[in-house]
């Protein structure tokens, strides 16, 4: 069995019908998520390789696995209509995605009963129960926001403040982390999504009140537009962000000396996780965040699944749900990372 680069909290969901699909000379997998973003586009390399390891076995000649993509953009309403061309093609076997938080849960409507499907990075805690068919390999927000107010008091912080986008992973990140910060939020506010927006008065504000820390529930777009503001201000606080900022690392410059709750680092030391990011390093001249390594494993998780059990759907499903039941009992690898320093 493919060994996993992470040991994350799985969401674990059981039973229902599906079809078994007709024979063709290739397998096919959906997979959906905002293509365009830097998050999405890291994604999208995850599967690729995957997808070019997985076809050079021995067992793939002849039958090769392909996939279909989709772009949702991120959107629930986009997601859903997607996720039902997915469960109406005979051709789609089960799916790698959605990306997004929001984008998943509108889709697992969609996906129930019909067709399996394995999210990348969709952490809010929202997903869980929607669904018996739908699976994820990063694990809830309703951990990761703890985890992160506790690391936030291990640095010995006391006083914190809070922006998050105001969708499903936003919410769902900082709700939890309000419940494990033991010292004073000073304000919580929500912000957009995009990189267009003025984070001039926030920064402001934060530096009248001296909070310790501000931590940021987003992703890259709007975290990079908070950076450019909080290092034009000069802000004196650690900065936190969730796994959204993980494709920030990138920019040392405006990232030095944050933290990133992330769920992998390519400073991994283990065998498997070395391997993969040189791989992928090669093979597109960067190094890989905690969105390629996700959608990395979901990918082979499935193709483990339609080797093991063939290309059909109710099979997939409870494959599925058997292993990520022993794999939801280990402890999460999910960790803070710092980037560069200060």
């Amino acid at each position: 069995m493919h060994k996993r680069l992470l040991l994350a909290s799985f969401v674990l969901l059981v039973v229902a019908l599906a079809c078994r699909t007709t024979s063709n000379s290739s397998i096919t997998l959906g997979a959906a998520g905002p293509w365009r973003e830097a998050y999405g586009a890291m994604n999208r390399r995850g599967i690729e390789l995957a997808l070019e390891e997985i076809n050079a076995r021995p067992e793939r000649r002849g039958r090769p696995i392909r996939v279909l993509f989709r772009d949702d953009q991120g959107d629930g309403m986009r997601a859903a209509a997607i996720a039902q061309e997915f469960v109406d093609s005979t051709r789609v076997v089960a799916v790698i995605g959605h990306v997004n938080s929001g984008a998943m849960v509108s889709a697992a409507r969609v996906y129930d009963g019909h067709l399996p499907a394995v999210a990348t990075t969709a952490s809010t805690p929202a997903l869980s129960g929607i669904s018996r068919w739908t699976f994820r390999v990063i694990s809830s927000d309703s951990m990761n926001g703890l985890e992160l107010a506790r690391f936030s008091m291990r640095l010995g912080r006391r006083r914190a403040a809070i922006l998050y986008e105001n969708n499903a992973y936003g919410r769902g990140l900082i709700d939890a982390f309000q419940r494990g910060f033991k010292g004073e939020i000073v304000s919580a506010d929500p912000i957009a999504e995009g990189a267009d927006q003025d984070f001039e008065p926030y920064v402001t504000y934060f530096k009248r009140q001296a909070p310790q820390v501000v931590f940021i529930a987003g992703t890259g777009a709007s975290g990079l537009a908070f950076l450019r503001e909080a290092r034009r201000q000069d802000l004196r606080a650690d900065l936190i962000g969730g796994d959204g900022w993980s494709v920030l690392a990138s920019d040392t410059a405006l990232a030095d000396g944050i933290y990133v709750g992330a769920p992998f680092t390519a400073e991994d030391a283990r065998p498997d996780a070395r391997q993969f990011v040189e791989r992928f390093r090669q093979r597109y001249g960067t190094t890989p965040d905690g969105n390629a390594a996700l959608a990395y494993d979901a990918t082979m998780l499935l193709a483990d699944a339609v080797r093991r059990v063939g290309p059909d759907r109710r099979r997939i499903r409870a494959y599925l749900a058997a292993t990520l039941a022993l794999r939801g009992r280990l402890p999460s690898a999910r960790t803070a990372i710092r980037s560069g320093s200060r």
